[in-house]
């Protein structure tokens, strides 16, 4: 069974490639690869005036995808209501795990999903997002950006390049991964193997949906789809990266390659944090009440 997005007239850009061909034909997709934008392109405020950015801090929590969804849809009425009475409305950013499920953008093929739809193996969701079926499960860390953009860019490209800027900087300075962006696909990649996926939704110049990075991610239930409808191409994650690098250099020192999972996932969320307050010249203020109204921490 396919769960459906509530009908709206919201908008939508695609975060994976669609090019009108049959899905069971087998698209193949040169990497070429594109140089990282410079991280002036992305300072939208100087730094002594930064706007304040609400952050919700569920990353260790498997949260319902139903409700991460329903939760950012409210968040966005009420910025919406803010901006038309003019009021002050910050940014909201909310990272969290989900439970093992796929989700499809709102013009998503079923015929990038190997299995039948009747008898599938997680959830499946029809989203308002742009772009073709992923797979979300732990391990993963999902980012769910709800950005006014009148108060950055109104360019929904630069806000793309820019969420992934957010991911390459994390792996380069956290990790020392060279990641890259792919000329004509969203999303960030090592190589041929794409760690990050994005897709958003804008309504009135305010995001969400986001990006979802490969942590520590069981990566076999991608096995089960075409990611992104890209067909012959790899999915990874940080920890298959560096298990790799250990495995190359035979590395038996204790070491960054020897974090385990949740380490790794402390990490990259402190990481993701960080280079995403940088990108987006945001004042991350920690809420002290998540969602269904459990405490997080105070802020800082």
């Amino acid at each position: 069974m396919i769960f459906v997005a509530e009908t709206s007239s919201f908008s939508f850009i695609p975060s994976c490639p669609t090019n009108g061909r049959r899905p069971n034909s087998r698209q193949m997709v040169t990497l070429n690869r594109v140089s990282n934008q410079r991280a002036s392109d992305f300072a939208s405020v100087t730094r002594d005036d930064r706007r304040k950015c609400e952050l919700f801090d569920l990353c260790k929590r498997l949260v319902p995808y139903k409700d991460a969804w329903n939760w950012q849809k409210d968040i966005v009425r009420e910025k919406r209501t803010l901006i038309e009475k003019k009021e002050e409305c910050p940014d909201t950013l909310i990272v969290l795990q989900h439970h093992p499920l796929y989700t499809l953008g709102t013009g998503s093929s079923t015929g990038y999903l190997n299995f039948d739809v009747e008898d599938a193996p997680y959830e499946v969701y029809r989203t308002e997002r742009g772009g073709e079926v992923t797979y979300h499960g732990p391990g993963q860390l999902v980012m769910y950006p709800i950005i006014n953009l009148r108060n950055h860019k109104m360019d929904l490209h630069w806000y793309l390049r820019a969420l992934e800027e957010v991911v390459i900087r994390v792996l380069s300075s956290t990790f020392s991964i060279e990641a890259s962006r792919v000329d004509g696909l969203t999303g960030v990649w090592v190589g041929d193997q794409k760690l990050a996926a994005i897709g958003i939704k804008v309504s009135h110049w305010i995001t969400y949906h986001g990006l979802a990075l490969n942590v520590t991610t069981d990566l076999k239930p991608f096995d089960w789809i075409v990611p992104c409808g890209i067909w012959n191409k790899k999915v990874g994650s940080i920890k298959g990266l560096l298990q790799e690098v250990r495995l190359c250099n035979g590395c038996d020192d204790v070491d960054m390659h020897q974090f385990d999972d949740i380490q790794l996932i402390d990490m990259t969320y402190k990481s993701l944090i960080r280079e995403f307050s940088e990108v987006f010249q945001l004042k991350i203020v920690i809420k002290q009440f998540g969602v269904f109204g459990e405490k997080t921490r105070k802020d800082n």
